[in-house]
């Protein structure tokens, strides 16, 4: 199967378990809530549901059956939705557009917004935690505390604050490196190395998977920033050219359109080369690298 029909495939085997978890075939009342319905909008219909493939995927170099990885996929993206919808804030990055759609507070407005990504957030733990995700229960613990360690202050909202605060600042290229590293690069490590702990890697095969996510994590935000810089907002289904705007600490800005595609290039052959353990295994999770590079939306 080439790579758009397996991501396509997974993002809708994905979506499905997602809808089964918040409740969205269920006659209860929490799925008729407002607060349900602005965590159905937030977490289903968009996105390609990338992170969660990268789990799916780096499980299976293990040989772990998908079904085995579904549910800690699942998890990994109510957190990165719940990130999306309080990112939009008008506190934070003050967006309207998100995915081609209005941003979850301004279809319900703010404090639901701000409830509906707190409840997806305890709800990926939730979901961590039961053992219909894992049998056993030192994996799970394992998954929960990787995943509160990469979400949370040292993690995740530490880059997010990080961000924050380069727009009154300068950051250094090392600085940049370090806070997307948080901001965007702990969500993808979580996904591979989640993998590797469903799958009992041994240190090297752990390692190889962290190296990868470190690289393809950077080579995500980077593509991002370019996208920013150079793409359509009808295409991206966001505002773009915002970055500048803001004056937000980003490598296209220290290293130039030319140079931040050259680095891009170098971070997809740092990916690739991290695989290599792998062999021919690792066909899918190199093709993600590239897409993520060559993506234009």
């Amino acid at each position: 199967m080439t790579f758009p029909a397996e991501l396509e495939r997974v993002a809708s085997t994905v979506e499905q378990r997602l809808g089964t978890l918040l409740g969205a075939d269920q006659a209860t009342l929490p799925a008729s809530t407002k607060l349900g319905d602005a965590m159905r909008y937030a977490a289903l219909g968009g996105g390609k549901r990338l992170r969660p493939f990268l789990m799916i995927q780096s499980a299976r170099l293990l040989d772990v059956e998908e079904t085995a990885a579904l549910d800690a996929a699942c998890a990994l993206e109510c957190v990165h939705c719940y990130s999306l919808v309080h990112d939009d804030l008008p506190a934070m990055d003050d967006d309207d557009m998100r995915r081609g759609r209005p941003t979850a507070h301004k279809a319900f407005d703010e404090a639901t917004a701000i409830l509906a990504g707190d409840a997806l957030l305890t709800l990926a733990f939730e979901i961590l935690s039961t053992p219909q995700t894992h049998e056993d229960a030192t994996t799970r613990a394992e998954l929960v505390l990787m995943l509160a360690k990469a979400s949370g202050w040292q993690g995740m909202a530490l880059g997010q604050a990080l961000d924050l605060s380069a727009a009154h600042q300068t950051f250094s290229a090392e600085e940049t490196v370090k806070m997307q590293a948080l901001k965007t690069g702990a969500l993808f490590r979580f996904a591979c190395e989640g993998g590797a702990v469903l799958g009992r890697a041994d240190p090297q095969g752990r390692a190889a998977l962290a190296a990868y996510a470190n690289a393809f994590g950077q080579a995500f935000q980077l593509a991002d920033d370019l996208l920013d810089a150079e793409g359509n907002a009808e295409a991206v289904g966001k505002a773009v050219a915002k970055d500048a705007e803001r004056g937000k600490a980003t490598l296209v800005a220290l290293l130039g359109i030319e140079g931040a595609k050259a680095h891009l290039a170098g971070l997809v052959a740092e990916a690739e080369d991290a695989l290599a353990p792998f062999g021919d295994k690792a066909a899918m999770l190199i093709d993600a690298a590239r897409f993520v590079a060559e993506r234009r939306a």
